[in-house]
C-alpha cells in the first residue's frame, strides 16, 4: 500500500510556484471570529517534477509562503512521453475524479484551473483532461496528483514484460499495471 517514494531535493531544482486557490477561513471562538487565509500552491520544474502544498496564516503572503514550503516536501517525479502523458489514467480523491489522456503535438492543455496548474508545472504541454465529480480545488489537485503518480514509464513496462526495445513502437504499449 505504501510505496517508498524517491526523495527529491527541492534545492537542486528550479521550481516555479502557482497559486491555485486562496480561501478566507474563519474560526468561531468565544470572543467572535478569527479570520485567516488558506492557500493551495503547486510547484514544479517543468521537466516532470511537481508537488503541491497547503499553507494557512493570518495574511495571504505568509500563507502562500507556507504552501510553497509544504509543496517542496511533497515532490513527485512524473514519467513523460515527449510533451504528453504515456497513457490514459484516472485519478480519484474524495468525490473528485480527474481523467488524463495523451494528446498529439499542437493540442495544448485542455484542462480546468486546478488540473491546468498541475500539468503546466509538471511540464506537460499536450493533454486532454476531464474533471468529474467534485469541483473543490483541493480534491481536484489531489486527484490529479494521484493520477500522475499512477503513470508508468513505457520503457520500464517493456523491460518488466521482457520485451526488447523497438524504435518507433511506443504507441502500442498500454500500461495496465
Amino acid at each position: 500500500m505504501f510505496e517508498s517514494r524517491e526523495k527529491i531535493d527541492a534545492s537542486q531544482l528550479d521550481l516555479k510556484d502557482t497559486v491555485v486557490n486562496i480561501s478566507r477561513v474563519t474560526k468561531v471562538v468565544k470572543g467572535g471570529k478569527n479570520l485567516s487565509f488558506s492557500a493551495l500552491v503547486v510547484v514544479g520544474d517543468g521537466h516532470g517534477v511537481v508537488g503541491f502544498g497547503v499553507g494557512k496564516a493570518k495574511e495571504v503572503p505568509s500563507a502562500i509562503k507556507k504552501g510553497i514550503e509544504s509543496a517542496k516536501k511533497s515532490l513527485i517525479r512524473v514519467p513523460l512521453q515527449g510533451s504528453t502523458v504515456p497513457h490514459p489514467v484516472l485519478g480519484r480523491f474524495g468525490a473528485g475524479q480527474v481523467l488524463l489522456k495523451p494528446a498529439p503535438d499542437g493540442t495544448g492543455i485542455i484542462a480546468g484551473a486546478g488540473v491546468r496548474a498541475v500539468v503546466e508545472s509538471c511540464g506537460i504541454s499536450n493533454v486532454l483532461t476531464k474533471s468529474i465529480g467534485s469541483a473543490n480545488p483541493h480534491n481536484v489537485v489531489r486527484a490529479t496528483f494521484q493520477a500522475l503518480s499512477e503513470l508508468k514509464d513505457p520503457k520500464l513496462i517493456r523491460r518488466l514484460r521482457g520485451k526488447e526495445e523497438e524504435d518507433g513502437d511506443t504507441e502500442t504499449v498500454v500500461a495496465n499495471g
